[in-house]
């Protein structure tokens, strides 16, 4: 392997190449994580769907199955999460990932304790304001990617990102990869590694029902669309009957009373008391700067994820997607998409190394 496809981030956290399995709602269990892990790369446990007893019992199982480095997503705003954060650091989990900026003193108390603490973002002010509170790293997502996103394109915010934190950090690039080449892109543009969603998603080893995964493999390019009907926020999803449904006027005109039976059957399923639920959402909309109305909506999230991802029902459900799904067409195993991917990457950047050389040859 090309020496420059070891980089900073590999020598972070203890990975042999890299790239990141992202930490998906419902999707990102023990299985896939592990299978990640084993193969040399990050994979990173989605606790923010997991009630404490689940996330206890899925990174008992990771460590059973594979002694490789490997990551929990939490939610910053969790009523629990410094609970989660001593699991985490007494079972000597790697990596914290959060989706939205951690507070500093919970970066603190994590890099106290070992782990690598790495937030996403999505704008180059996102970057450097997590960078004077001393994250480890960061993850950006260009308006490609699934679930929520925003609106610029990878090609321009991951420059954007690479020029601000100025090789102070390792940058993770995610949005619209899916193979070698793009990983070589990334890293041509300054990135030190990338992170997928609905490539992880679509592998044999991943837990979505067969089903699900073959509907996926069905969509093109044009077939995502993002929403703020979901949860109030731009979310990208595959583009359903549902979905249509909700952006109509009549389904926006439901959106709060559908969200709020949504929020009861979230509750009975995680356990959590309704004043939980009320100091989340409170917390919730301080950090994302919701309205009290995104704030419910919100509560559709959980729900209208699991129906399609866990409970396989496609009619009923929304299943967030990247625009990549359209350029998708099998369902390998992890080690297999690790593998050709990095295959790939090597002969690319020969490729590349054997032009420039040529061409400097003949002048």
């Amino acid at each position: 392997m090309q020496p420059r496809l070891h980089t900073a981030l590999c020598d972070l956290v203890g990975i042999d190449v890299p790239i990141v399995q992202t930490g998906m709602g419902w999707v990102a269990g023990a299985r896939l994580v592990s299978a990640t892990a084993n193969a040399g790369a990050l994979g990173i446990l989605a606790s923010a769907t997991m009630t404490f007893e689940e996330l206890e019992r899925a990174i008992s199982e990771v460590r059973s199955r594979t002694d490789r480095p490997f990551g929990v997503n939490l939610r910053a705003d969790a009523s629990d999460v410094g609970e989660r954060i001593a699991l985490m650091i007494d079972q000597d989990v790697k990596v914290a990932s959060f989706a939205q900026a951690p507070r500093p003193e919970l970066i603190s108390r994590l890099q106290d304790a070992g782990l690598v603490v790495i937030p996403s973002v999505g704008a180059r002010r996102h970057a450097e304001k997590v960078l004077e509170w001393g994250v480890d790293a960061v993850l950006v997502q260009g308006g490609e990617g699934g679930g929520h996103t925003g609106s610029v394109p990878t090609t321009l915010v991951l420059p954007q990102v690479v020029d601000a934190v100025e090789g102070r950090v390792p940058v993770i690039a995610a949005g619209g990869f899916f193979d070698g080449r793009g990983l070589v892109a990334a890293l041509a543009y300054g990135a030190d590694g990338i992170a997928m969603g609905t490539r992880f998603l679509l592998t044999s080893d991943s837990t979505v029902p067969e089903s699900v995964k073959q509907y996926y493999l069905g969509k093109g390019v044009l077939d995502t669309v993002v929403s703020k009907q979901v949860d109030g926020v731009p979310h990208r999803v595959l583009r359903t009957d549902l979905v249509e449904q909700l952006e109509s006027s009549r389904g926006k005109l439901l959106a709060v009373p559908r969200a709020g039976l949504n929020a009861l059957r979230f509750r009975r399923l995680t356990g959590l008391s309704v004043r939980e639920m009320w100091s989340e959402g409170r917390a919730m909309k301080s950090a994302n700067d919701l309205s009290w109305m995104q704030m419910v909506m919100a509560a559709n999230t959980p729900m209208l994820l699991k129906a399609s991802l866990v409970d396989g029902m496609t009619e009923s459900g929304v299943m967030a997607s990247g625009q990549v799904v359209g350029v998708i067409d099998d369902l390998p195993s992890v080690q297999e998409l690790v593998d050709r991917i990095m295959t790939e990457a090597d002969t690319v950047l020969h490729d590349l190394l054997t032009l420039t050389g040529s061409q400097g040859a003949r002048s």
